[in-house]
């Protein structure tokens, strides 16, 4: 079984979780459009869902599917989200925001009752941080900001490099008009005083470490999807 198909099937094992009519939020990334194509021939035959994307790249692609759309706003509580992860770990921590999302994914991440995790065995990780961190940032004081991030790092010991994530020439601008900063740390064996540093720094928009936001995840391998429940 290859990657494509391990995310096949843990797309498969969520898309059981819908139900009709449901307010449904839709993520964003390469596991995650499996599941919209799979979620569209339902809808093709005949399930009724309006789902909340949480980005452009996947708001196109439901479009052109034929996947019912709304807004946030328009939908502002939510049933139930299927989103992928970058790295996740048996506590259901996750780093996410590779594909450059991650704000909006954490918006509608927070405003499900529910958020499946989706991914292929190769994501999950004993300690976070082999991935790295994308921390959306503001364009404005972007190298204070950096500094800020430095700072607040080496105080947990942490180091490694801050990459501004760029676009082929272009710097890299998210569906927000902001910034991302990768950080590459290593591993981060305490998420969750690094997410609360990172909140504090007023240039930092948002982060990619999604603490105690995922119901629990599907993992696909070779034997197959199973669900993982934090531990």
């Amino acid at each position: 079984m290859d990657a494509r198909e391990m995310k096949i099937k843990a797309a498969e094992a969520a898309l059981a979780y819908v139900e009709n009519g449901m307010r449904l939020g839709i993520g964003t990334g390469s596991t995650a459009e499996e599941f919209v194509r799979l979620l569209a021939e339902k809808v093709a035959d005949g399930l009724q869902v309006q789902g909340v994307p949480t980005s452009e790249r996947t708001a196109r692609l439901c479009l052109e599917l034929g996947v019912p759309l709304k807004s946030l706003d328009e939908l502002p509580e939510l049933d139930l989200t299927v989103d992928g992860a970058d790295e996740l770990d048996l506590q259901l921590r996750l780093i996410k925001g590779g594909g450059g999302a991650l704000l909006r994914e954490k918006i509608v991440a927070a405003a499900s009752q529910r958020m499946i995790v989706i991914a292929d065995e190769t994501k999950l990780v004993d300690t976070l941080g082999a991935f790295p961190l994308p921390i959306e940032v503001n364009a404005f004081g972007l190298t204070a900001t950096r500094i800020a991030v430095e700072r607040a790092a080496d105080r947990l010991g942490l180091s490694g490099d801050l990459k501004l994530r760029r676009s082929g020439e272009a710097v890299f601008t998210t569906d927000g008009g902001h910034h991302i900063l990768d950080a590459s740390f290593g591993r981060i064996p305490d998420a969750e005083a690094l997410a609360n540093r990172l909140n504090s720094i007023p240039g930092v928009v948002e982060h990619g470490l999604f603490i105690n936001l995922a119901s629990f995840a599907i993992i696909a391998g070779e034997a197959g999807a199973r669900t993982l429940k934090a531990q």
